[in-house]
């Protein structure tokens, strides 16, 4: 018997009787009951037990595996900072490259206007060609003048500014081809100012052949009117070579060759090839061999006289320097002109003198007037071309400067 003491009071518990005892264990369902709880407190003792003894454990692998997400993660994230660099790297060296690209197209631009300078100043044409007009890139609204737009022209943009709604800009990923384009076009005119080149050098080498097929018809040598040796001046130091593009040397062979034909149109003005009267005239004795109008005896005549009426003038055929201008002998009222180079005209029989020793004149100048003084029989001019101080056939001079040689003596 069991009691319990509540302060002073006592209060007996009367003991289950034995045989209730035994009857509840021993019936199905209490078994079950008993059962269940043994095994729930199994399963409580062994995880209670499993979680003390490998608490340590589990959380290590705990924390590793939280651990090694946060690195792949972490991997991740800096595996795609990595490629938003490299993007960004990527973008900021083309859009250099663009920038670097049009530099260059700026200077390019320069050097093909001063180029441009230095065909117009051979050619004398202020404007471009067709074809070089054709080849350049189109102006810019503004009338810059310029044949290819410079880098201030072709804004880069970036972050927003690349949008495509912006109007009338070019946006970076733009820029690349149309850089593209002006180089190309850029390559055209180059192409197509060397070519002007060469055509200025071929007309300029053909004119220079024509003035000295000029000269070897009068029957000259063309080496006459080169340079004195003497007169050569003294060149040397060192070999400096330096690399040439196909258009300076282009222009070296259009300047040497228009320097030739300037040299040859300087020669040729100084020949005698025009005739000393305007208009027609007819001739009352030729250079040879004649019967001397006063003698009627064999004589050379060194010269040809030609019929004009007393007081027409006589004109220089060539430039030059006066060097007799006075009454000499049989001939008269004579002028003789220095064409240079061995070469010189004389004008006789005048009735007046135009000129004076020492005096520069121009082909076509005034240098007397027809008359017949001297040894003549009447008004003519007698006209002599003298190489060397012999006379020879002033006609040859004369046949060479009509036709042809008036044409290239023309600039044509």
């Amino acid at each position: 018997m069991t009691r319990t003491c509540f302060g002073s009071d006592v209060m007996r518990i009367p003991p289950l009787p034995r045989t209730k005892i035994r009857s509840a264990l021993g019936s199905p369902g209490g078994t079950r009951i008993l059962a269940i709880g043994l095994v729930a407190t199994s399963l409580w003792a062994g995880t209670t037990t499993g979680y003390i003894l490998f608490h340590d454990e589990i959380i290590v692998r705990f924390v590793a595996q939280q651990s090694a997400m946060q690195y792949g993660y972490e991997e991740r994230i800096g595996a795609l900072r990595t490629q938003l660099d490299r993007a960004a790297i990527e973008r900021l060296s083309a859009r250099d490259g663009v920038e670097i690209r049009l530099t260059e197209l700026a200077q390019r631009q320069a050097a093909m206007e001063k180029r441009q300078a230095m065909l117009s100043a051979l050619t004398g044409e202020p404007s471009l060609p067709e074809a070089v007009a054709a080849a350049a890139p189109a102006k810019r609204p503004a009338a810059s003048g310029k044949p290819v737009p410079g880098p201030e022209a072709l804004e880069l943009r970036s972050r927003d500014e690349d949008s495509p709604e912006a109007p009338g800009r070019h946006s970076a990923r733009d820029l690349p081809p149309t850089v593209t384009v002006l180089e190309a076009r850029l390559d055209g005119l180059a192409e197509a100012q060397t070519r002007s080149l060469d055509r200025i050098a071929q007309r300029a080498g053909l004119a220079a052949q024509r003035l000295r097929g000029l000269v070897a018809r009068i029957g000259l040598d063309a080496s006459r009117f080169q340079r004195p040796p003497g007169a050569t001046p003294g060149l040397g130091g060192p070999l400096v070579p330096i690399v040439a593009d196909a258009f300076e040397i282009a222009l070296t062979q259009a300047q040497q060759a228009l320097g030739e034909e300037e040299r040859m149109r300087r020669v040729t003005e100084t020949l005698p090839l025009r005739r000393p009267l305007v208009g027609s005239y007819s001739l009352s004795s030729q250079f040879g061999p004649r019967l001397d109008p006063f003698t009627r005896g064999l004589a050379l005549h060194t010269g040809m006289d030609m019929k004009a009426e007393a007081g027409d003038p006589a004109r220089a055929t060539a430039a030059g320097r006066v060097v007799v201008a006075e009454y000499a002998g049989g001939y008269g009222n004579m002028v003789e002109i220095d064409h240079g180079h061995g070469l010189a005209t004389r004008y006789a029989h005048l009735s007046a003198l135009a000129v004076q020793p020492g005096q520069s004149v121009e082909a076509g100048n005034i240098v007397g007037r027809v008359g017949s003084t001297g040894r003549s029989t009447g008004s003519h001019l007698h006209y002599e071309t003298r190489i060397d101080g012999e006379a020879v056939d002033p006609q040859r001079f004369l046949r060479a400067g009509n036709g042809v040689g008036a044409a290239v003596l023309a600039g044509r």
